[in-house]
């Protein structure tokens, strides 16, 4: 656990306007295997996954602007300058282009960012923003810029997705297409002299809390790489954000707790002295899950905790993010104001912080 000195000055986000599960099952017709020749219907869709809407826009998120003009409205909020950004981090597990970082120097360029402004891309999934706020701490810029986006339904719409007898997770890619969805987001860090927070990370690769090493990837997506390139057979096949469902589930409950418990131990009354949490929206149900247990053993409400999945369907790293937001721009927060992040995520990793928000005048 390490202490920082980070406070949030300025937050945007941008998700499609929701359409519903049973217009997006009737676009995207997913194969019954039950019934041949039919499909699953919106019902038998939000049944399994708990989802009745999702943000699904492939037309609007095809195009780099929408990033832009999020992270410069972020930056607007912050009333700062591209100029006097110091440093800038993208996390992204879907890019518009994969090889070279090349989202990282399209996106600076289109910004403004100064040539002298390393490009830092993490392939980050759910987990990304604590990642991302780790890495942050380490570093000696005054203001940095974090950068996330999802494009779920540029990956998604593929055929590949719902006829795929190669991939181990084959038979259930189309509920990667259902439940994730397509998001933006940005925030501003400013750096202080005084420490403010709490920040940590963990790949749990070693130990687990006090088991061993949690040694499953939660999301098994490997083709396109040196051992399944484009243009051999299996690279189409393996290039999908596959579920480990029971894996999943077991990581975030778990993961989540030690999160819990890891910022009890430095902060044991945070949940009371926070003004809002913001849990990773994995799931209905699993997100339900454990803010439940928060609440029965705490004794909290539950207007506390935001939760956004139902409506938006998986955001990955921007589901946090746009909760805050929402939040932000109702004017729920104030200046001064502290909240906790607490996500896990692919990887695997996980990760938690406790950050004021202080938004320009």
């Amino acid at each position: 656990m390490n202490t920082i000195n980070l406070a949030i000055t300025g937050v945007a986000s941008f998700v499609a306007d929701p359409i519903s599960i049973d217009d997006w099952a009737t676009a995207y017709k997913v194969p019954d295997r039950q019934s041949e020749g039919k499909y699953l219907d919106g019902k038998m869709v939000e049944k399994i996954l708990g989802i009745k809407s999702k943000s699904w826009a492939p037309d609007v998120f095809k195009d780099p602007q929408v990033v832009i003009d999020t992270t410069k409205e972020a930056m607007r909020r912050a009333n700062i300058s591209a100029d006097e950004i110091d440093a800038a981090i993208i996390v992204t597990c879907s890019p518009f282009m994969v090889q070279l970082d090349q989202d990282a120097f399209l996106l600076y360029k289109e910004i403004g960012l100064r040539d002298d402004i390393v490009p830092v891309l993490l392939g980050a999934g759910c987990a990304g923003f604590a990642r991302a706020i780790a890495l942050a701490t380490q570093m000696k810029a005054k203001n940095t810029l974090l950068i996330s986006y999802s494009l779920s339904s540029l990956y998604t719409q593929t055929p590949v997705y719902k006829n795929n007898s190669q991939h181990p997770y084959g038979k259930s890619l189309w509920m990667s297409a259902a439940l994730f969805s397509d998001g933006v987001s940005a925030v501003v860090l400013k750096r202080g002299e005084e420490a403010t927070g709490y920040s940590f990370y963990s790949r749990d690769s070693l130990n687990f809390g006090q088991e061993a090493g949690f040694d499953d990837p939660l999301i098994h997506y490997t083709g396109s790489g040196a051992w399944a390139p484009p243009g051999t057979e299996d690279c189409e096949a393996l290039s999908c954000f596959a579920m480990a469902g029971p894996k999943i589930k077991e990581y975030y409950i778990k993961g989540m707790t030690l999160n819990h418990q890891q910022l009890q131990s430095v902060q044991p009354d945070y949940l009371a002295r926070v003004k809002k949490i913001y849990t990773h929206q994995a799931s209905p149900m699993l997100t339900n899950a454990f803010l439940d247990t928060l609440i029965k053993e705490h004794g909290i409400s539950r207007d506390k905790m935001g939760i956004n999945v139902v409506k938006y369907g998986n955001l990955v790293s921007t589901s946090t993010i746009k909760l805050l937001d929402d939040d932000m721009q109702a004017g729920i927060l104030e200046a001064g104001d502290n909240i906790c992040i607490s996500v896990v995520g692919a990887g695997p990793e996980r990760g938690a912080f406790i950050i004021p928000v202080m938004p320009a005048a």
